[in-house]
């Protein structure tokens, strides 16, 4: 792989812990300026000291950024101050997640909260991000989603799951809409699993998992221009695998579409 990422300008989601973490760390390490989006400024500006601290990154290569994904506006304007400032990006990785809580819970915008952290916003933030995103080789956007997006169903008549609610099903339905969403056609992106990683999401896969930095190597193999990527596809780890039926469908990822434009449309 390419030692270098000079020059190219890597927007990260949830930048402040784990795969995130790890991921914008190694980015940064090798050359890109990675803008780091956390929950809150003071967390997005703690992570960036955090880098140059114990990782030796150059801080003029980081620009902490900040909304809280539970607030659609929030994302709005995170997708405003990028365009306005970075006008041109090369990657996107939306990697921003939680697990869904034991109680259902939605969000002040109506969402349920996990559909609406680990999907809706980052749907919101990539079309929003569009006019920024470079179409030139190598521009692409990176979802991090998992192999539970298998066991999910987008339940198109409750997506908020107010009729019928549980959090590993709440999880599964996000994580299969960001796959699905990978293959619409207005940007070019993939989907990667990156294992089960010591991270807050742990719990929902077991006890034991690989360190995050191993995680993080998945993703930014996938943010390097060197590595050719084909739109919709999806990695297991550093393998091409068939994602769920499902993200593979044009009149899911057509129906998906409209779903979202429906609940972020207020905001863009």
């Amino acid at each position: 792989m390419s030692s270098s990422l000079s020059g190219r300008t890597v927007l990260v989601t949830g930048a402040t812990s784990g795969i995130g973490y790890e991921t914008a760390r190694r980015l940064a390490e090798r050359g890109a300026t990675v803008l780091l989006h956390g929950r809150t400024p003071e967390e997005a500006h703690a992570a960036a000291d955090r880098l140059v601290a114990t990782a030796g990154v150059d801080g003029a290569r980081l620009r902490p950024l900040a909304a809280d994904f539970v607030r659609l506006e929030e994302v709005g304007n995170l997708a405003h101050a990028v365009v306005r400032e970075h006008p041109r990006l090369d990657v996107l990785v939306n990697n921003a997640a939680i697990a869904a809580p034991e109680r259902h819970t939605l969000t002040a915008d109506g969402n349920e909260i996990s559909f609406q952290v680990n999907f809706l916003a980052h749907y919101l933030l990539t079309t929003m991000l569009e006019p920024a995103l470079t179409s030139d080789p190598g521009g692409r956007v990176v979802n991090v989603s998992s192999a539970l997006h298998r066991t999910g169903a987008i339940q198109w008549n409750d997506p908020q799951r107010v009729r019928r609610y549980s959090r590993l099903a709440a999880y599964a339905q996000s994580q299969l809409a960001l796959t699905v969403f990978a293959a619409d056609p207005r940007v070019t992106a993939v989907s990667v699993d990156p294992g089960v990683c010591e991270t807050g999401l742990l719990p929902l896969y077991g006890h034991e998992g690989a360190p995050a930095a191993e995680g993080a190597q998945h993703v930014v193999r996938l943010c390097d221009p060197a590595t050719e990527i084909v739109n919709g596809a999806y990695y297991d780890r550093s393998e091409r695998v068939a994602p769920a039926p499902a993200a593979t469908e044009d009149r899911t990822v057509k129906r998906l579409n409209k779903l979202a434009d429906l609940l972020v449309g207020h905001i863009a």
